[in-house]
């Protein structure tokens, strides 16, 4: 599923776009790979202290203090937007007409604020992005069938606006229900006009995969796989 140094996840398609580079990092690959990655690459990391919020930041140049947020968008060359997970879903979004590309964290708590679909509306706002124009990845995290949540989720996930159908029943433990964070995000993009077929989902769960980093299975490590996006070259 990876490179063939299995560091990080790539999707095909956007292998394609010059001026693109991205990736879905694995276990494996530690912060100073990764940094060592970015600089190699001529490329500036933009790292948010993630709050789980519905926060975008909208980015013309290296911030100077550290944001805190949960999703970053540019069109400027030579910023690579990260976002850190360990079961949350990373998504990330380009823009092939107007070169400008989004990095978006989508835990449920942030899928529930609907983030992505503001990330979405900030593409539109601030570079003239279509949704039917934009094209969607949305990385490993925990799957459906590992992700249980309480009643409060799936109650806050109802007054949201979400559809029953991003929810299963718990076999395991009555009263608990299964919360399906890629098709919550589908259902959203959708909504928006992203066409389906530019939707492209990794097939990969982190809490059964051990090749990725899993805060369930995992309790207290510190660890976080590095997903990232970016422009490279000149607009």
């Amino acid at each position: 599923m990876a490179d063939a140094e299995r560091c990080y996840l790539t999707v095909p398609r956007w292998k394609r776009i010059p001026w693109l580079v991205h990736g879905f990092g694995a276990a494996g690959w530690s912060e100073a790979d990764f940094l060592s990655f970015a600089a190699s690459g001529g490329v500036h990391p933009v790292i948010m202290r993630q709050l789980h919020s519905d926060l975008v930041h909208c980015l013309e140049a290296v911030p100077l203090g550290k944001l805190e947020g949960d999703a970053l968008t540019t069109e400027v060359p030579g910023l690579l937007l990260v976002i850190r997970t360990a079961d949350c879903l990373p998504v990330l979004l380009v823009d092939e007409k107007n070169r400008a590309v989004a990095s978006v964290h989508c835990g449920w708590r942030g899928t529930q604020k609907r983030i992505l679909e503001k990330a979405v509306q900030a593409m539109g706002r601030d570079f003239g992005s279509e949704a039917n124009g934009l094209l969607a990845a949305l990385g490993p995290c925990i799957g459906p069938a590992c992700y249980e949540v309480g009643p409060e989720v799936r109650d806050g996930f109802g007054r949201a606006g979400f559809p029953p159908a991003v929810f299963a029943e718990s076999h395991v433990r009555p009263g608990k229900s299964l919360l399906d964070l890629p098709r919550a995000n589908m259902w959203l993009l959708e909504g928006l006009g992203v066409k389906k077929a530019d939707i492209w989902i990794a097939d990969a769960c982190t809490h059964c995969d051990p090749g990725l980093l899993s805060y369930r299975r995992h309790k207290g490590e510190p660890r976080r796989m590095y997903n990232f996006i970016g422009i490279v070259g000149s607009n």
